[in-house]
Order: C-alpha cells, then structure tokens, then sequence
C-alpha cells in the first residue's frame, strides 16, 4: 500500500506490516493495531516507523510521523549499491548485491519495501534467519547504513583505490 504524500515533501511510505492485538475485556474483545512503515524520499534517504492505536489509519499515520523523524541517508550508485553488504539484527541476517540496470528489486516483501523507499531500483538481496518482518528492516536498514563509495573509502584511508 504505497502512498503518495506531497504534504510531506514528497516522501513515500510503504505499510510493511499491520499486527493486530485483542484485548478480553467484559463486553468482548477490544482490539488494537500496530502499523511497521518505511519512509523514504525515493532519492537515498529512508527510516522505518512504528506506530500503535485503536484503529489501523491512525496507527499507520503515527508510524509514518515517527519515520519521518528518523530519516537517514544513504550512499547510492546511481540506481543500485556502491558494493555488496551484510546487514544483521537479532536473528535476521540480510545480505545486498548490487545488480545491473535493469535488474529490477529481487526481494521478499520487507527488503522491498525498504529498496524502493530508499530509491534502489536494481539490487540483489537474500534474507537468512528468521522471517520476522521487523528485525528483517532494521537489519536491511543496518546493511544501508554501512555502505560506503569509493571516494569516501579513498578520503578516509588517504589513499587512490583506482
């Protein structure tokens, strides 16, 4: 359920998951949701949201908010990855490749979900360990996070790579 939204500056989000809990109460069960999002601005910066209300639009609404808070940057090479990377958090092990133009995303839903908010359009990724929706974006997030190019290589170790 992408959406659109030009309020935001142009920021897209994408609802990787919505839990829903029951509570017994007296009169029954009274439910509550939790909304997973990515955020991101299709251009090399994403986040993830996380978001708990009542009723599944105002639960997607504040995960989209808090995203927005917690958006971070990330190196792209044109519409793929400057190199393959590991990303890990808990059990949840992602593993990125970069692919040829017109590769397209080769993804499970949660490792999509991230790509494409971030502006990856062609990229090779495999998930191992648990299928945990939730550890499995912080642990595509992670992997984001350590990309480097090969000018900042060469800025921080002071040498010419090529």
């Amino acid at each position: 359920m992408p959406n659109e939204d030009s309020a935001q500056g142009g920021l897209v989000d994408k609802v990787v998951k919505i839990k829903r809990c029951a509570a017994v109460v007296k009169g029954g069960r009274r439910f509550s949701f939790a909304a997973l999002v990515v955020v991101g601005d299709g251009n090399g910066k994403v986040a993830w949201g996380y978001g708990k209300a009542n009723e599944v639009p105002p639960a997607v609404d504040k995960a989209v908010k808090d995203g927005t808070q917690k958006l971070k940057p990330v190196q792209l090479n044109g519409t793929t990855i400057p190199h393959e990377v590991i990303g890990q958090f808990g059990a949840a092990r992602v593993i990125l490749v970069p692919a040829s133009p017109g590769t397209g995303v080769i993804a499970g839903a949660a490792v999509r979900a991230v790509c494409e908010a971030c502006g990856i359009r062609d990229i090779l990724t495999k998930s191992y360990g648990t299928a945990n929706s939730t550890n499995v974006v912080k642990a595509t997030i992670a992997a984001l996070m350590n990309l480097r190019t090969q000018s900042e290589v060469e800025r921080l170790r002071g040498v010419s790579l090529t």
